[in-house]
């Protein structure tokens, strides 16, 4: 078990700036240092770090007082997450060992999580090495540390005590535990990541299962496929979305009106933005794909006006072909009441995919509505967004260059990540669904 596991070997450079510009810090998550002359005295995390390092000066506690008056510049770097800031924040005290940092920990012991050198690893947190064991940290925050790890156990279930009952346990139940007998190689699969990933290396981590997803896909083993893209998804949802530097998951309060407005203005329309369509695409090599359609109205879910697409289109998966499918398929219900906003899952491809798609149902469509110049207005109104996951990109039709949605108030960003993971949440459960019911169907 010795040459088991990953080992960090990157880590990310600092920005530095002197401290008298620490208003020009963005407002993102990411790990920050303070600096004399030459040392780094403290490095922290943040889920907002402007304001975080702000703080510090404005607001000092005791401790802060013992090195406050030493710092020349400060240091900073932005991540996607709180969890990825959480992670990095970690790796990089342990390459440091910033004075302050060290010193406070001989007064209050930091956690590790340890994963045991057993042929069923376990993994759990602790606070002295004392078993066999692989350790990662320290982790300063215990909070975040232990919700970061009851997030990553959905994607990698873990053993945390030495033998499993015969019987499946609660957390079998929850898919938080791989049960009585699982495969060992897979296990020690799911372990090795589940470590790569706390030590800040999600994206090899994620480059390594797609790949594997696709050979299993070539190989026709579809049901490991698909499993691999479900752990794919959950890994990015938990890494865009979970909260783990704050009290509970407490989000910024959704402002409707404010929202709206902003929306409005980065859309160039007088026009009232209430309904809003998000869509997903979801589907193993094009086996049982489907699209999802969350609906929000006024910032809220509106669950009755949800709908789901089982996918028709045959041939060669595509993932436009398929969202194109779903766009025209929506817009021929106009029982439906017309969004005034789509916001779609993907980048450049996806954006010009829906106009393509909306201009086609104009084109061919329209003669089968009643009333057809006022069903035309209404779809031409019809504002469209993609928004990319890996740097949380948001697309206009109108603008070369996406808008970041870290540079958006941190209410409108909120939501549309809100219903963009509605829409992958309702997608995935619609695929996963009718790959059961596939399956069930073989076993007959």
């Amino acid at each position: 078990m010795g040459a088991f596991f990953f080992c960090y070997t990157t880590i990310m450079s600092f920005k530095y700036i002197p401290k008298e510009k620490m208003n020009e810090i963005p407002k993102t998550p990411g790990v920050y240092s303070f600096l004399d002359s030459k040392d780094i005295l403290y490095i922290g995390k943040a889920a907002n770090l402007r304001d975080r390092v702000r703080n510090h000066f404005q607001q000092p506690s005791y401790r802060d007082n013992l090195f406050v008056d030493q710092i020349n510049r400060i240091g900073y770097i932005e991540t996607e997450s709180e969890i990825e800031a959480l992670l990095l924040e970690s790796q990089l005290i342990k390459q440091s060992l910033p004075k302050y940092n060290v010193m406070w920990k001989d007064g209050k012991q930091y956690f590790s999580v340890a994963v045991t050198k057993e042929e069923y690893p376990r993994v759990f947190l602790a606070h002295q090495k004392a078993t066999e064991a692989t350790y990662i940290g320290p982790f300063v925050d215990g909070k975040a540390i232990k919700r970061t790890l009851r997030n990553l156990r959905k994607v990698f279930p873990y053993y945390t005590v030495k033998k499993h009952s015969p019987r499946p346990c609660q957390y079998c139940h929850l898919e938080l535990c791989p049960g009585p007998a699982p495969d060992k190689k897979e296990y020690q699969k799911n372990i090795k990541n589940l470590v790569a990933v706390l030590q800040a290396k999600k994206p090899a981590v994620l480059k390594k299962l797609r790949r594997e997803m696709t050979l299993a896909s070539k190989n026709q083993e579809y049901e490991r496929a698909s499993r691999l893209r479900d752990q794919i998804q959950d890994l990015e949802i938990i890494f865009s979305h979970a909260r783990v530097l704050r009290p509970g998951t407490e989000k910024t309060p959704l402002n409707w009106p404010e929202t709206e407005k902003y929306l409005q203005n980065i859309l160039k329309t007088g026009r009232k933005i209430s309904r809003v369509e998000a869509y997903d695409i979801s589907n193993i090599q094009g086996k049982e794909a489907t699209g999802s359609m969350p609906v929000f109205i006024d910032g809220k879910p509106a669950k009755d006006h949800y709908r789901k697409f089982k996918i028709h289109i045959a041939g060669t998966p595509n993932d436009f072909a398929m969202l194109k499918e779903v766009i025209g398929r929506r817009l021929a219900h106009p029982e439906w009441p017309y969004p005034n906003l789509m916001i779609i899952d993907g980048g450049k491809g996806q954006l010009s995919t829906t106009l393509k798609a909306i201009e086609e149902t104009i084109k061919q469509t329209m003669h089968k509505l009643h009333d057809r110049e006022k069903s035309v207005r209404k779809i031409r109104s019809i504002r469209v967004v993609a928004i990319a996951k890996k740097h949380n990109e948001l697309f206009l039709p109108d603008k070369s260059k996406p808008l970041l949605l870290k540079d958006m108030p941190q209410s409108v960003s909120n939501f549309i990540l809100h219903m963009r993971d509605e829409a992958h949440r309702f997608a995935i459960t619609y695929h996963r669904k009718l790959r059961k019911v596939d399956l069930l169907g073989k076993g007959k």
